[in-house]
């Protein structure tokens, strides 16, 4: 049965924004064959490893219980998920894809509805993380709702198609990051929710964590995002392939629903619809508020994002906190006593593995990994190695190498080491000669100038590529493009430059950057950035102060100086009302009544506030709305607003 008809049958509206497509009319797939040198690295890859071993691949299709097909579509006819998108995705490894690669992302494609053990079942591929469905003794706890409204939506239909029409008694969000909570609302509405009292438990931490983490810094981690996940590529053998922790992401609507019951304790017993779960709060890793739990009577552990079936980032390509490997290491350390007693280790990206012996080593090894870097990048930064050193001489052990596991489908062993030396020293490298370093475009100019000019530095990257040494015409030509923004031929040399980077990549998401870059060079940025309105759900939880937090590191200080502005904001419906000023160019805000004097008052709804701040509200609605009064002076307040930038969220990358 396909998911149009699932969803259609339960009488679910597929709801998104069209935005959520891609922005370009060309193709963004490569255009360029594997060269020898690619074809040569990718053999060496396959020789190095046991690729033939087929456990992780019965391990993947144990317990299928049906597939999926058709496409999941938002508003418009958006497609949000293709489930025949990744068919390629099978047989002998293509030139132009990473073997070890290759063989995870066949893992990957193994999609559908899966029985994990008795009383538990997964759907894998309906967006990038797993929804997990708990039998309880009068319906479905539900973990992680995945990233979108429609995604979710589809899932649970598809699943209630095989399974019976259970309700959904409990849910469960295992930490803070938008694919395991985003969809929420596409399981059970708000209003349902709360009428029913339906248990929702998260971490402690969980509700700021999860409404503030996009908000200061969204929108540059938006279009970082495109990269990491290959949004806009297409999907081929020469394109998207995985992501490493799934298929691909679902750019739906996304929402939230408040949690009624807190993990705060290490260990907290509960029991969820006659079901006894053991939850372990295990904050500050993989994401900032995170648990863990055990189901006893199921003999079942769930290690949630803290143990995949790859090595996982300490420093997402997006952007992110950087995370704490040893406190990492420690709650894997923790997870095997927690899990001696399981017959099942399940998590809510990839696939499960089942035998005692089996769920100890994929711990301990998941745990070595994280160790052993931190250990070796500390070890390295206290003998004087810089970031950049460290990353070419930390090489996990035979052991681990040996364990696709740790291998580095999603993060990546070179920026986890670089990770952990920001953690403890920051980004800068001791030399003082990168204190103060021009910036790209002007060291750019006097780089090609120093070279002989473009023509010669292009020469002495296509010599380099020719020899299939990528990352020095990689570095060669970046500046050629920075300096020489217009140059056609130093574009499409890097561009080929990246395609044959991307084609040896063992890293999904490095796999990702380096194609999308490839694209950006050819045609340029997206024409659009991040839809906000597909976030009105999520943003209408987000504390008001978050917003103003934003706002004041958005305000232009330049333009700024020297202004004096206050203006009071009252929210009249949820009766709180903020001061807001500028001293010394800075934007501050207080939590007050109204101060007389101010510039102007802005009276409005919260509702209306987050339309402002997502900017779907028209200039008519604030200025004309029935919801919208302001007092004292109108041009004082729309100048004040001008100050504030509003990001669109498209800016370059890969080229000035």
């Amino acid at each position: 049965m396909t998911i149009s008809r699932v969803v259609a049958a339960c009488g679910v509206a597929l709801v998104t924004t069209a935005a959520c497509g891609r922005d370009r009319g060309a193709s963004s797939g490569a255009s360029g064959a594997a060269s020898t040198a690619t074809v040569a690295a990718n053999e060496k890859m396959a020789a190095s490893l046991p690729l033939a071993d087929s456990l992780d691949l019965a391990d993947a299709r144990r317990g299928f219980v049906a597939r999926p097909t058709g496409k999941i579509l938002g508003a418009g006819g958006a497609v949000l998920i293709d489930f025949d998108a990744f068919k390629f995705v099978d047989g002998a490894v293509p030139p132009t894809v990473n073997p070890s690669l290759w063989r995870h992302a066949t893992l990957n494609a193994q999609v559908g509805l899966f029985k994990v053990t008795d009383g538990i079942w997964q759907l894998r591929g309906f967006d990038i993380a797993n929804m997990t469905l708990i039998q309880g003794k009068s319906g479905w706890i539900v973990v992680d709702p995945l990233t979108s409204r429609e995604s979710a939506a589809a899932a649970l239909a598809f699943a209630r198609a095989q399974l019976g029409d259970h309700p959904v008694s409990a849910m469960i969000f295992t930490h803070s990051h938008v694919d395991h909570f985003g969809g929420a609302l596409g399981v059970v509405s708000a209003r349902e929710a709360a009428e029913r009292k339906l248990p929702i438990v998260a971490p402690q931490g969980f509700v700021e964590e999860a409404t503030s983490e996009n908000i200061m810094v969204g929108t540059a981690m938006a279009r970082r995002s495109a990269y990491q996940f290959g949004k806009d590529l297409d999907r081929s053998p020469t394109g998207l392939l995985d992501t490493g922790l799934g298929k691909n992401v679902a750019y739906g609507t996304i929402g939230i629903l408040t949690p009624t019951q807190f993990i705060t304790e290490p260990t907290q017993e509960m029991t969820l619809d006659g079901a006894r779960f053991v939850f372990h709060n295990v904050p500050g890793a993989e994401a900032p508020a995170e648990l863990t739990f055990s189901l006893p009577e199921m003999k079942a552990y769930c290690g949630a994002e803290n143990v995949v079936q790859t090595m996982h980032n300490l420093l997402p390509i997006r952007g992110a906190k950087v995370r704490d490997a040893l406190r990492w290491s420690r709650y894997l350390d923790e997870a095997l006593v927690q899990a001696a007693d399981a017959d099942v280790l399940f998590a809510q990206h990839n696939w499960p593995v089942w035998g005692r012996e089996r769920i100890s080593a994929q711990l301990t090894q998941q745990r070595d990994t994280y160790k052993y870097t931190h250990d070796q990048t500390v070890r390295l930064i206290n003998a004087g190695y810089t970031p950049r050193e460290i990353a070419d001489k930390v090489q996990l052990p035979k052991s681990l190498q040996g364990a696709f596991g740790s291998r580095g489908y999603y993060g990546d062993l070179r920026h986890n080491v670089k990770a952990v030396y920001q953690f403890y020293i920051g980004a800068y490298d001791g030399n003082p000669a990168a204190l103060n370093p021009l910036p790209p475009e002007e060291s750019a100019k006097r780089y090609v100038e120093l070279a002989g000019g473009a023509a010669k530095a292009i020469a002495a990257a296509q010599k380099a590529f020719d020899a299939g040494d990528y990352r020095w015409a990689a570095e060669l030509l970046d500046h050629v493009v920075f300096a020489e923004h217009d140059n056609t031929a130093a574009k499409e040399l890097l561009a080929r430059t990246y395609e044959q980077m991307g084609y040896q990549a063992e890293s999904a998401t490095w796999r990702n950057a380096y194609l999308t870059g490839a694209a950006e060079l050819r045609h340029g940025p997206p024409a659009k950035g991040v839809d906000r309105s597909a976030m009105i759900d999520l943003l209408e939880q987000t504390p008001v102060e978050r917003f103003l937090d934003a706002m004041a590191a958005g305000l232009d200080g330049a333009a700024a100086d020297g202004r004096h502005d206050t203006i009071n904001l009252v929210l009249r419906d949820t009766k709180e009302s903020f001061v807001l000023w500028i001293e010394n160019a800075v934007l501050h805000w207080r939590k007050s009544a109204p101060t007389a004097g101010a510039n102007a008052t802005l009276t409005l709804t919260k509702p209306m506030f987050i339309k402002m701040m997502a900017g779907t509200a028209s200039a008519k609605d604030m200025l004309m709305g029935s919801d919208v009064a302001v007092t004292g002076s109108t041009i004082d307040l729309v100048r004040f607003f001008l100050l504030i930038d509003k990001a669109t969220g498209t800016f370059a990358i890969v080229t000035p």
